[in-house]
């Protein structure tokens, strides 16, 4: 017997919170219309208008039985401060008599000993949760999970103020078997709208998104991503190849193509109820042997994650979450390099799916950060291309989407949340097409600036640290010298001398903040540095901390080598340090407790946890790691006063 569709297949999710403003996002299976009560502890309870509901609430419909809802409502009355405020979420199907309580359908998202779900609207940025790049297949345990097991363990009052999601919060380019093949079952128990396909297909054709289902080529999608039919000639004299593919990721077997299998992505990651429409099925024919053992050590790998997404789900209906893309988010190395968006935007069939992958983004995950920068004609011409996939109106919002350059954002807290986009206001290398692009161009850089005047402390959000691993850098420097770029991700803020120097000088500001704290993901390890200006009267004190992965990590070994060499060759009073361009700042690398002497990378998937002073600077910085220790990172005095 087929099991009924969940009302709620994912959420809600809390988005932006302000004391005068809610912003929620959850995913439906039936239109509904919304009742919301709050209960602010020791205070009366609040039901809300449910005609400003209604007007709050816009709904766009991805399939027969799919509807992606945002509320974001303003009141008059600012909740209180500092006080669990719980909530209760009714629906109403439309066409059903009845409303329909969130224990109904969602019994399992309060906190063990809480009456209710809730959230907490704290005075200040004193204290939040970060990470980034959550690998559904990956073998750690997933950090959200020990989030919210931290959570349930703080009471109210010190709950943080928000959960900062940095980047690869899905994998579009690299997907597991069994994944693909739970997309594919959800696409269909869901009736995600067929979408038209491109013509451009690399050796096979696909008219429509039906007719890829049918064969849906597991492990074997790098046949139907394009290539470039250009880099013919040079490449059968380099690499006595035939063609280079458009998209890079060495793991882009089943990367996902179509807008719906990009949704259905988002929410088997996020929710344990679009589980219940996924039937266990036997691994498909065809695989070879390598392919089985791979399909049957990432089916053991999903098991664990899916047991997990009810905490998920609880985690992130208590914190608001905060989350900008990454290049996962969309395909790996996007915008890169300059040769790389030429080949890849054009392409029909690559820019398809790269505006899928955007389009996804901003239902999913963008349009919460900021629903004031997606205005309603906007999302009207999103609701009529989520009708029509493949048609015009479709192809007309994703040209749209890959000019739009407001994606990052600001959120209002003390001291303010600043969330940049180093992926699409890219700077192009005036030296070679292949060279790395800087991650901000000089207009982005310029308007940063702009925002930081006469700010007293701020958080920056940038998905790659602003101040990474010399070595590493220099690594990458290597390869993109030799012309590589792309073979060791070359994506930092320094492989750009533009975009670099316009950053470091944006720190010398005469009315820059005094105090900037960094955070960053990305690198799938973990640091803290402390970083001073070189002769300068007074600040801005500099941290930069970076937590990555949430379920991903670096290779173990090879880390140990690069943080052993980093130590040596870029000491304290190394002269190669007067070769990097940050040499006229003091990096002080802060050592995790407990590790062993020399070690300052941490490599343990998790979630980070920082704290911070009235004034914005970090008094505590611990990874709570996935497998339940925590490391804090401290710094040692005797490095701090390096001359």
């Amino acid at each position: 017997m087929e099991t009924a569709t969940p009302l709620v297949l994912a959420g809600p999710i809390l988005r932006r919170l302000q004391a005068k403003r809610l912003t929620l996002w959850l995913a439906t299976s039936q239109p509904v219309a919304v009742r919301l009560r709050l209960l602010p502890q020791g205070e009366s309870p609040r039901l809300l208008d449910e005609e400003a509901l209604a007007s709050a609430t816009t709904t766009i419909q991805a399939g027969q039985q799919l509807y992606l809802q945002l509320i974001d409502l303003p009141f008059s009355q600012p909740l209180p401060l500092r006080t669990f405020i719980g909530y209760e979420l009714a629906l109403l199907p439309r066409g059903q008599p009845q409303w329909l309580d969130w224990q109904q359908w969602g019994a399992d998202l309060a906190l063990p000993g809480y009456a209710t779900p809730g959230f907490v609207l704290q005075p200040g940025l004193t204290r939040l949760l970060h990470g980034s790049c959550r690998k559904p297949h990956h073998p750690s345990a997933d950090g959200l999970l020990r989030g919210e097991q931290w959570l349930a363990t703080q009471p109210p009052e010190q709950w943080p103020s928000l959960l900062m999601l940095s980047g690869d919060q899905v994998y579009v380019d690299d997907v597991a078997g069994p994944m693909l093949v739970a997309i594919h079952q959800l696409i269909k128990r869901l009736g995600c709208y067929n979408e038209t396909l491109p013509e451009g297909l690399s050796s096979q054709q696909v008219a429509d998104s039906e007719a890829l289902y049918q064969q849906p080529f597991y492990y074997q999608r790098e046949a139907l991503l394009p290539d470039d039919p250009a880099s013919e000639q040079v490449a059968r004299k380099l690499f006595a190849g035939a063609r280079k593919p458009i998209f890079t990721s060495d793991n882009a077997h089943n990367h996902l193509l179509t807008l719906a299998e990009m949704l259905a992505m988002y929410l088997l990651v996020w929710s344990p109820a679009p589980w219940a429409l996924v039937a266990p099925e036997a691994m498909p024919s065809g695989l070879t042997p390598s392919q089985q053992q791979r399909y049957q050590q990432e089916q053991q790998a999903l098991d664990g994650f899916q047991a997990g997404l009810t905490r998920v789900r609880r985690l992130m209906a208590h914190l608001p979450c905060a989350m900008i893309f990454d290049d996962h988010d969309v395909t790996d190395d996007w915008n890169l390099t300059a040769a790389w968006e030429q080949t890849a935007y054009g392409h029909p069939f690559s820019k398809r799916i790269i505006g899928n992958a955007l389009l996804a983004y901003l239902l999913c995950q963008g349009w919460g950060n900021a629903p004031q920068h997606f205005p309603l004609e906007l999302m009207e011409r999103v609701r009529q291309a989520c009708a029509e996939p493949g048609g015009e109106a479709h192809q007309q919002v994703l040209d749209q989407l890959l000019r739009f350059h407001h994606w990052h954002y600001q959120w209002e807290t003390n001291p303010p949340l600043l969330v940049l986009d180093t992926r699409t206001h890219r700077w192009r290398s005036e030296r070679s097409l292949q060279a790395p692009s800087g991650l901000m161009d000089w207009e982005a850089l310029t308007d940063l600036q702009q925002q930081l005047l006469g700010l007293e402390a701020v958080v920056l959000v940038s998905p790659a640290p602003v101040f990474g691993v010399k070595l590493i850098e220099s690594v990458q420097r290597l390869f993109t010298w030799i012309g590589k770029p792309l073979m060791v991700d070359a994506e930092n803020w320094m492989a750009h001398s533009g975009a670099a120097y316009a950053l470091m000088n944006l720190f010398w500001h005469p009315r820059t903040p005094r105090h900037f704290v960094i955070l960053s993901g990305d690198v799938h390890y973990s640091f803290v540095y402390d970083v001073e200006l070189r002769g300068h009267d007074r600040g801005p004190d500099i941290w930069q901390i970076t937590s990555s992965g949430i379920k991903n990590e670096f290779p173990p070994r090879l880390l140990r080598v690069f943080d052993r060499l980093n130590r040596w060759l870029y000491s304290p009073r190394s002269p190669l340090n007067w070769l990097t361009k940050r040499r006229r700042m003091r990096v002080i690398p802060r050592r995790p407790q407990g590790a062993e002497p020399g070690t300052r990378l941490v490599n343990q998937a998790g979630l980070g946890l920082l704290e911070l002073d009235a004034e914005g600077r970090p008094r505590r910085v611990v990874q709570l790691t996935s497998a339940g220790a925590d490391i804090h990172f401290q710094l040692e005095e005797g490095e701090a006063r390096w001359e």
